[in-house]
């Protein structure tokens, strides 16, 4: 199992940034997905969720109406189109999957946003 994440980067209050996670080793397809996040000095957090048929679900507070998740089953592609970016959204995004009952995460990428 591989989990690949892209699309990081800086950006200014209140810019945009589209997250991918590339999935390989296991059936996609098959799989719920998640994006978490782990911001400086804190515990790692859950954003966002979304099953194998597409339904978004665990969606945190603080990105309701910002965040958007979404997944290409043919491309075996996760993504996290996030608008409206804040300070406090400044963090290592993570990838996540359950396959066969064990966790997979992607290495992270990192989005800082800051003026």
């Amino acid at each position: 199992v591989q989990l690949v994440e892209s699309g990081g980067g800086l950006v200014q209050p209140g810019g945009s940034l589209t997250l991918s996670c590339a999935a390989s080793g296991f059936s996609f397809r098959n799989a719920g997905m998640s994006w978490y996040r782990q911001p400086p000095g804190k515990e790692r957090e859950l954003v966002v969720s979304i099953t194998n048929i597409g339904t978004v679900t665990n969606v945190d507070d603080s990105v309701k109406g910002r965040f958007t998740i979404s997944r290409d089953n043919a491309k075996n592609t996760v993504y996290l189109q996030m608008n409206s970016l804040k300070l406090e959204d400044t963090a290592v995004y993570y990838c996540w999957a359950k396959v066969l009952r064990v966790d997979y995460w992607g290495q992270g990428t990192q989005v800082t946003v800051s003026s």
